[in-house]
């Protein structure tokens, strides 16, 4: 009985693995054309633009028409993604928490959360995630994020009974080109209407060794097609200047992660590498909204297709410009080459043909040739056609229509002639506009991974977990908080957007002198001064001559003291700046506990008393 079970078990994962695989081909089979386009991006952004794909579906070399035809490549697509990139760098979003009430609960509740995603910003690079997402975005329209949660991150909490090293674990963010990527459709036009996604990407067989404990032999696989390659057979092996990279002992590892239905209420994930089964289970992330399980992927386009699940990019557009460009500019370089060296007409048997193509007619050459025939002489080539010039300009400003990206931006040129600051920056942020889409897309997607990396923190961080966060009034605190401490549903995220040192002096000085900074009696007050001058970079000058500062720091940290004990005011406080940060904690309401408000009270006699009765109770 229990081998009939074993065989059985053995023939159930033989059938799942087979048809994880067919699944596998057929997604790669529906998308090939995609690829392709993809592959055909990336060559023209690295220069390689004398490449196509070809009727039967390949991408191969384009042969000249005639051996002499030049073939330079005159690059207009690399600068474009460049710019692009730079802006869109400028315009990144920085994650944020906001609190729903002024609640002492929420704003602690926001403040942890915030510095959460701030150390897991600095931690893992996220700036650099998302500029390699976006660069992947920018030259084949689509890019991915994928959330996990990596066990081997994190402090140190102990070893296993092997010795080995057990961590706490911490949260990850990673870039996925879309190669990696496999939907169940197509035509899906957003993350949540797809049902099921392959995560597939070609690994070295001892790393698969590593982390799942098995033994595969290893194949040469083709990195961006991931198909088995071969030179004499299966896929046809692309041109060399197209061809795409070729992997040794390489194997396929694919993971399939299916969304919680009827049969399978908490999804499921299989991963499969060669013949083997390596999981089978639940899917592993409590990512979701009210903490569902759900897909860890992101997704993030540069243009969005309606009706796709894969965006498109600029370089789609430039492509055919491209081409039409590089063909101009050769055609003009050929005219002038017979301009300047000439074609020659010679009478058949007149001359020494070989020795006359080899050398030419360099200066001081003597030309023999036989007597009675005609004079060899040069033919007449005219001049350039204006027709050339007016195509090139012609296609030049075709660039920037499909591009976005105007001269001003691109290569700091000013064709219209615009003098006044104004005027220019309102140039610029015309290009900023159009490129709202991107923009739009990549701020969606930090959000989404700002939104699962709480989720992940919530799901994992059962154990006190110690986090080096700033705390109120701008100190360095250590925190200690558990999963019951973070809410990953009930905060709301806020981008905001990095601005330059110049943009933020100029901001700050215009409202300056609008008089929106003063108040009613038309005078800064200490507290506005001080941010002021720290936004502007002299907060620390500041905070040496003016101590009131230092004052509302010391309030707030005793606001969080009496949260759980007395503290009495001391003489030397400045006990006005006091009593209004009291006052302030006990009008936002965050005081959840009937002693806390005692101690508050408690804490506000106790100034009252110092400042020799000038305050009542209930004065303030």
């Amino acid at each position: 009985m229990k081998l009939d079970e074993t065989q059985r078990e053995e023939r159930r994962v033989k059938a799942l693995v087979s048809e994880i695989r067919e699944d596998f081909a057929a997604r790669q089979a529906a998308r090939r054309s995609l690829e392709r386009g993809w592959q055909l991006n990336i060559n023209f952004v690295n220069g390689n633009q004398y490449c196509d794909i070809s009727p039967a579906g390949d991408l191969e070399e384009e042969d000249p028409a005639f051996y002499w035809q030049a073939r330079r490549v005159f690059n207009h697509i690399a600068p474009t993604i460049d710019t692009r990139l730079a802006r869109l760098s400028k315009v990144r979003p920085t994650l944020g928490v906001r609190a729903f009430s002024d609640s002492e609960a929420d704003v602690k509740t926001a403040r942890l959360c915030s510095n959460i995603l701030k150390s897991v910003k600095n931690r893992i690079d996220l700036d650099r995630v998302i500029s390699e997402a976006t660069l992947w975005s920018e030259t084949c329209g689509t890019a991915f994020y994928k959330v996990v949660w990596n066990y081997d991150d994190g402090m140190v909490i102990g070893t296993d009974e092997t010795g080995r090293v057990l961590r706490e674990g911490d949260a990850n963010v990673i870039a996925l080109s879309p190669f990696e990527i496999y939907p169940d459709r197509l035509t899906a036009g957003s993350m949540s209407e797809v049902k099921s996604i392959i995560h597939a990407k070609a690994l070295p067989v001892s790393e698969i060794g590593e982390k799942f404990g098995v033994s595969l032999p290893g194949r040469r696989i083709d990195d961006f097609s991931l198909a088995p390659y071969s030179s004499a057979g299966g896929w046809k092996r692309p041109a060399d200047g197209c061809d795409a990279p070729v992997l040794e002992d390489h194997e396929i590892l694919i993971e399939r992660y299916t969304r919680p239905d009827g049969t399978n209420p908490e999804g499921r994930l299989e991963i499969v590498a060669g013949d083997r089964l390596l999981y089978e289970g639940a899917l592993p992330y409590r990512n979701g909204d009210r903490g569902e399980r759900a897909l860890p992927f992101i997704r993030q386009t540069s243009i969005p297709l309606p009706g796709a699940f894969f965006g498109t990019s600029v370089v789609d557009r430039m492509i055919p410009l491209q081409r039409a460009y590089n063909a101009v500019r050769n055609r003009k370089h050929e005219f002038l080459n017979r301009l300047s060296m000439g074609v020659i007409a010679v009478e058949d048997g007149s001359v020494d043909a070989d020795e006359l193509a080899e050398e030419g007619l360099y200066p001081g050459k003597v030309l023999v040739y036989r007597q009675g025939s005609p004079t060899p002489s040069f033919l007449d080539c005219g001049k350039l056609p204006s027709e050339f010039a007016e195509e090139e300009e012609r296609i030049s400003n075709e660039f920037i229509l499909v591009s976005g990206m105007s001269e001003i931006s691109r290569n700091s040129a000013n064709p219209t002639h615009v003098t006044s600051a104004v005027g220019l920056q309102l140039l610029i942020d015309q290009d900023t506009n159009r490129m709202k889409m991107s923009v739009e897309s990549v701020d969606r997607a930090v959000k989404e991974a700002g939104k699962q990396i709480l989720h992940l923190y919530k799901q994992f961080a059962s154990a006190k977990r110690v986090l080096r966060m700033t705390g109120t009034g701008g100190h360095t605190e250590l925190f200690y908080f558990d999963a019951s401490d973070i809410s990953a549903d009930d905060v709301q995220f806020d981008t905001e957007y990095d601005r330059t040192p110049e943009q933020l002096r100029e901001e700050m000085l215009n409202l300056l002198n609008l008089g929106l900074l003063k108040d009613e009696n038309g005078k800064l007050s200490d507290d506005t001064r001080n941010k002021l001058l720290e936004a502007l970079g002299y907060g620390s000058f500041e905070n040496a001559r003016d101590i009131s500062r230092l004052h509302v720091k010391k309030a707030e940290r005793e606001n969080v003291l009496l949260a759980q004990r007395d503290v009495e005011a001391a003489t030397y406080d400045d006990h006005e700046l006091h009593v209004t940060e009291h006052t302030r904690a006990l009008l936002s309401g965050g005081e959840d506990t009937e002693a806390t408000r005692e101690r508050i009270m408690r804490h506000l006699e106790s100034h009252r008393r110092l400042m020799g009765g000038t305050y009542a109770r209930g004065e303030h």
